[in-house]
């Protein structure tokens, strides 16, 4: 046999002859087969483990659902920047407490104090809530006023996007709010900072120099009002802030005092005596217009609506002391302010 030629071979008598398969009929589905193919190996789940939280607090959000009132906007995150805990506002409506089964309205306001952290002094917004126990909204409006500005503003809260509005626990909040009859109402702002940028810096501010309004009309004849200004005397480098009490401080030895603390300049004694005179000059003629205020409601008022002022209660509510916050409890006061005066009581 020549090179090249290809010699033929038959495989009949090495190879068993596979027997036919029958032709497949029209639509006949054929299942894939895993013949000769290795298995894989499963892989295995690993274990998962539970992640547990802990269980939120009926009331632990009050606080913080509660605007508040007159904080200026750029300041709101001071406020929120500790994991404040309000569990004495949380325990006065169990069982036993302070507000506990009664109608209460609350509303926020925040108090900048030196106060010591991780052992440094720093000033903070310490948020404070104010408990109001009354069977009816103990006002509708809203005051606007600050050492800066001339004259003072009393609005209805709905023209600065304030109202009071109930407040609705987590373990109720899967409830239709109109079946719920909410014994704790919040002072709400439906002012968005997003919208600040549009805003008119007059309406702005505004917003800050608020502070919830209240009069007590019962109290005309022993009413204690309130002798104390607010000071603000705008010089360079840094303003002079601080209270005066026309009753009890003397204005020289006041002045004396600051200019040795080294807060005011002896040139600027005397123009800050006339600035201090005249917010003392507009105190006073706010008391004289608040007791004239309060003598016409007294005229017109109801046997029930006056039943409701005399058993009214105001409390005061500072944040407890935690190692993850600044503690608070040298610098509680009971000041509310102008308008609602001192609380009955400080937790």
């Amino acid at each position: 046999m020549g090179r090249g030629t290809k010699r033929k071979t038959s495989h009949k008598s090495d190879l068993q002859e596979k027997p036919s398969e029958p032709p497949l009929q029209k639509n006949q589905h054929v299942e894939p087969t895993n013949k000769g193919r290795p298995k894989r190996s499963r892989a295995s789940n690993p274990q998962v483990v539970p992640e547990y939280f802990p269980e939120k607090r009926n009331l632990e959000d009050l606080w913080q659902q509660v605007f508040p009132v007159g904080t200026e906007w750029d300041q709101l995150d001071m406020v929120y920047q500790y994991k404040w805990n309000f569990s004495n506002l949380e325990d006065a409506f169990e069982e036993g407490g302070e507000l506990y089964n009664k109608k209460v309205y609350l509303f926020g306001c925040t108090e900048p104090q030196l106060v010591s952290f991780q052992g440094q002094g720093k000033v903070t917004m310490i948020p404070v809530v104010v408990a109001v126990v009354s069977p009816f909204p103990p006002s509708d409006k809203i005051g606007i006023k600050s050492v800066q500005r001339e004259t003072e503003e009393i609005v209805p809260m709905k023209q600065m996007k304030m109202d009071w509005v109930p407040y609705i626990p987590f373990e109720n909040r899967e409830s239709q709010v109109e079946r719920l009859k909410s014994q704790i109402f919040i002072m709400s702002c439906t002012q968005r900072r997003a919208g600040l940028r549009q805003m008119k810096v007059e309406r702005l501010k505004k917003f800050e120099y608020c502070l919830p309004y209240f009069y007590q009309p019962l109290q005309e004849d022993e009413l204690e009002q309130s002798t104390v200004v607010q000071i603000l005397f705008p010089i360079d480098p840094k303003p002079v802030f601080c209270e005066f009490d026309w009753e009890l401080d003397d204005l020289e030895e006041f002045s004396d005092k600051l200019i040795e603390e080294e807060e005011l300049s002896t040139d600027q004694k005397e123009p800050f005596k006339n600035f201090v005179k005249e917010k003392v000059r507009e105190g006073k003629k706010a008391n004289r217009e608040a007791r004239e205020a309060r003598r016409k409601a007294l005229e017109e008022m109801s046997e029930e609506t006056k039943a409701a002022f005399e058993n009214m209660k105001f409390y005061k509510f500072y944040p407890v002391s935690t190692p993850d916050t600044p503690d608070v409890s040298n610098v509680k006061a009971p000041f509310i302010n102008r308008y609602y005066g001192k609380a009955h009581k400080v937790m």
